[in-house]
């Protein structure tokens, strides 16, 4: 037999009696709610049988059915819905003392640490957080605490007051059914695709993105703002997500070079699960029994790893770090080290990302997938606290893409150690923008594209009629246009800022109404963002088979503005272009819009806008035609009295890593549009349509 609690042996000696106490002396695992006060002895021991259910804890049988699955009868039992008490999943911040299965997650808790601030302006935790569960609000907590302060202020004034005037969960909705992601199929969730994993990601961040504009016009006092985190909770409730299966090795839908801007990005592809812990494992079976094995590291920082090597990682264990006035112990050789151990002996591939400093961001950082690595040795030595911390030592696999490396490289370009190959001309710009674009061609030798002049903006010879009723300017000297302020360019834009404080675009398929020249606000203002000129580190290179093409040297986030598209405004709705003119961008065109299901707002101009840019024009020229394109083009209008100005501008659609061409959607001529010669389309994507015009 076998003693309560305790050993699988029985005494040698069979004279002797076993000393086994009652179950009724033990602590109840569900103590009686008579008695509230009885103090706890284990994880689950002030945790009733019907929950909610502490980080880690599953409901225990018979609780997984609910009350009205039981009186149903003979049906079979269905799974009860349980709230959740964290914006991720439950088992992503403890650890059972058992071994995770297979599929689940695998994390230590630590204390916080590499505290960062994202895009928005917001905290982001890049270690462990013990309190992470308890702090964070879900977006139903955030819907409760919403209506109970319009409850509260209708009792207060009379008067009921609205915190939005957008509902989420439609907007939600909407996403869901526009990128093919309502009621997904078991398949596609197990094993996804480039464009579901696209579409995941698209998703997400336009979710994060409206609610940081919600949280911009209306703040919640004392509601914490993670809109990254409450974006990751909607989409994980939703089914938003992509690679729900662990795995050892390559991701489907995931290339090495990804970028990624939130951990929780990387969790709802099926990258790295835990959305803090550096260490994602699962249970296999080896020699016929179970054990951990280690699928994915993230080094960011946090602890004394050595990365600068681009094939070569040192990576320190997880565990033993300070923890809220707690001194740092020895790491032990328990969870995510257990499993990088394993991983050693059984020589699995594991994937890592390289958390990197954001060029754009002084706090932020990048999450970079480096590929498949192999665990080489590992050892203990003494850290800079003097406690003991495992050292693994990971060697990437030969013959995949650059990644890392290539960061590497254009940190030595910008700095001057390294010259960029191919370099035609070091700025083709001639100071006309604030960051220099080189032209490049490591192709053939070609010198160069056809003369044209250089210029930042688009020329008008007549601006068009003021669109709105309201021809007044703002008056917001200072810091400029802020969220909550009353004033005209705020109202235009239906009382909200387009823009995040780093210059990402909130919204998308509306009519962007930036500060004119006579608004009093300065050139920084947050609401002149397209005025600005370039941010990102571009490059006009010599493609294969398209002739010129555009890339960035840098990275760029999901919404970010790119550049416009400069030239001259070709009046009486584009008569008289030259046939041989392929530098034209003509607003009366069909687009494809970045939602595949009609919007309310369609991408339009309230005017026809017809740019030509092959004498005159910037960047923007150089940008090739993709039937699945990475950047789209959003209006913009500058108003001043009682003028309009009318602009094109370029936005990411999702993050671009660096040195990938950009491109966009040319659109389609109208019918009633003769004479335009069709072009042989060589995009190069699964979803290419052959031509364009």
């Amino acid at each position: 037999m076998e003693d309560a609690f305790g050993s699988d042996s029985v005494p040698a000696d069979k004279t002797k009696i076993l000393i086994v106490k009652p179950l009724r002396c033990l602590i109840p695992i569900f103590p009686s709610p008579q008695d509230p006060s009885a103090p706890p002895t284990t994880q689950y021991a002030s945790v009733p049988p019907s929950g909610p259910f502490p980080p880690g804890a599953a409901p225990f049988f018979p609780f997984f059915t609910s009350n009205e699955s039981q009186k149903q009868g003979n049906q079979p039992p269905q799974p009860r819905s349980y709230p959740i008490p964290s914006p991720v999943p439950l088992n992503s911040f403890r650890t059972p003392t058992s071994e995770a299965k297979n599929g689940d997650m695998g994390t230590s808790r630590k204390s916080s640490r590499n505290r960062v601030i994202d895009e928005d302006g917001y905290s982001q935790s890049d270690g462990y957080d013990n309190s992470f569960g308890t702090n964070m609000e879900t977006a139903s907590d955030v819907d409760d605490k919403k209506r109970a302060i319009r409850k509260r202020s209708k009792a207060a004034t009379g008067i009921a007051v609205s915190t939005s005037d957008i509902d989420i969960e439609n907007f939600v909705t909407h996403l869901l059914n526009s990128f093919n992601l309502l009621e997904v199929d078991t398949f596609r969730q197990s094993d996804s695709d480039k464009e579901f994993v696209d579409h995941v990601n698209i998703v997400y961040n336009l979710v994060r993105r409206k609610i940081t504009q919600l949280d911009d016009k209306e703040p919640v006092a004392g509601l914490a703002k993670r809109p990254d985190l409450r974006a990751g909770t909607i989409c994980m409730t939703k089914g938003a997500r992509a690679n729900v299966r662990k795995r050892i090795g390559t991701v489907p839908g995931v290339e090495i070079g990804d970028i990624f801007f939130f951990r929780f990005e990387m969790c709802l592809v099926g990258l790295h699960a835990p959305s803090m812990a550096g260490i994602d494992y699962m249970t296999v079976k080896h020699s016929g029994n179970e054990e951990p094995a280690a699928v994915s590291i993230v080094s960011a920082g946090g602890y004394e790893d050595d990365g600068d090597d681009g094939d070569v990682l040192i990576y320190s264990g997880q565990g033993g770090a300070q923890s809220r006035g707690k001194p740092q112990t020895d790491q032990q050789l328990i969870r995510g080290n257990l499993a990088l151990e394993k991983s050693l002996h059984r020589g699995n591939e594991v994937r890592v990302i390289r958390g990197l400093k954001d060029p754009h961001h002084t706090t932020g950082k990048i999450y970079v997938y480096d590929g498949l690595y192999k665990i080489h040795e590992s050892w203990i030595e003494k850290g800079k606290s003097g406690c003991n911390v495992f050292k693994y030592k990971l060697v990437r696999i030969p013959g995949q893409p650059e990644a890392f490396t290539l960061w590497k490289s254009i940190q030595q370009w910008k700095d001057g150690y390294v010259s960029r190959i191919g370099v035609i001309l070091p700025d083709l710009t001639s100071g006309a923008e604030k960051l220099p674009v080189c032209l490049v061609n490591d192709v053939d030798n070609e010198k160069g594209p056809a003369y044209f002049t250089y210029t930042r903006s688009l020329k008008y010879k007549t601006p068009f009629p003021s669109i709105t009723s309201s021809n007044s300017n703002c008056g917001c000297v200072g810091g400029g246009c802020q969220p909550g302020n009353n004033c005209a360019c705020v109202q235009k834009n239906g009382g909200y800022i387009p823009y995040a404080p780093l210059g990402v675009l909130l919204t998308h398929n509306t009519l962007i109404h930036e500060c004119g020249s006579s608004c009093r606000c300065p050139n920084t203002c947050r609401n002149r963002i397209s005025q600005s000129g370039l941010k990102i580190r571009l490059e006009v290179f010599k493609t294969r088979d398209k002739g010129w093409g555009l890339r960035s040297w840098d990275p760029i986030r999901s919404g970010a503005f790119i550049c416009e598209y400069a030239g001259v405004v070709i009046d009486d709705n584009g008569i008289g272009i030259d046939s041989d003119d392929n530098y034209v961008f003509d607003s009366t065109r069909f687009f494809d819009p970045l939602e595949t299901v009609a919007n309310d707002e369609p991408v339009n101009f309230p005017f026809p806008l017809i740019i030509s840019a092959k004498n005159e024009g910037n960047v923007g020229r150089f940008m090739n035609h993709s039937c699945s394109p990475n950047v789209y083009w959003q209006p913009v209008v500058r108003e001043n009295q009682d003028e309009s100005y009318f602009h094109v501008g370029f936005y990411a659609i999702k993050h671009i890593p660096p040195m990938q061409e950009l491109t966009f959607n040319y659109g389609m001529v109208r019918g009633d549009k003769g004479g335009t010669r069709r072009k042989k389309c060589l995009c190069g994507s699964p979803r290419c349509k052959g031509s364009f015009y």
